[in-house]
């Protein structure tokens, strides 16, 4: 596989690495990305954004995965920044929003690391194409990540919810 990258394509890799540091950013900071926190409006722009310049990319001259993949992170951005006010999710709103927006990442970061071992290092990437065995392998660790991860947002935002509706122990003796 060929690591030349066109003007455009270097423009949409660099805008795709500043939107997973994004990410990671909304991650440590908040735990989830939250679309109205500062790092998680930032994800969600420079994500728009990598999706958009990423559609006039055809190596092949037509769309391939990862321009469908473009569509299904900007719908699930959609969804997720709306989540709360949809009635569709109701109760569960603030559960959907943090699984779809760690949806949004975990799709993302899919041509991440097929790109990644596919060109880099230059010149002898360290695998030859997206069905290379270290790809597979690859991709197999970012599902265990994903989901780990998005279990463990949950389990966190659900603990939040329980202290917050407990009632205060405490007596008021004043």
């Amino acid at each position: 596989m060929s690591s030349h990258l066109s003007i455009l394509g270097i423009i949409h890799t660099a805008i795709s690495v500043f939107a997973i540091m994004a990410a990671l950013v909304a991650l440590m900071q908040d735990g989830k990305l939250d679309p109205k926190s500062d790092p998680g409006k930032a994800y969600v722009t420079l994500t728009i954004l990598t999706c958009l310049t990423g559609f006039p990319i055809m190596k092949t001259g037509h769309l391939t995965g990862g321009h469908y993949l473009a569509i299904l992170i900007l719908v699930l951005l959609a969804v997720a920044i709306y989540a709360k006010q949809l009635r569709i999710f109701g109760k569960l709103a603030d559960y959907a929003q943090l699984i779809l927006m760690s949806a949004t990442l975990f799709f993302s970061l899919i041509p991440a690391v097929i790109e990644t071992l596919t060109r880099l290092p230059f010149g002898d990437p360290l695998a030859a194409s997206p069905n290379d065995p270290m790809v597979q392998m690859g991709l197999k660790i970012l599902v265990v990540l994903f989901l780990g991860g998005t279990l463990l947002q949950v389990l966190m935002m659900r603990s939040e919810k329980k202290k917050a509706s407990a009632p205060d122990s405490r007596v008021n003796m004043g």
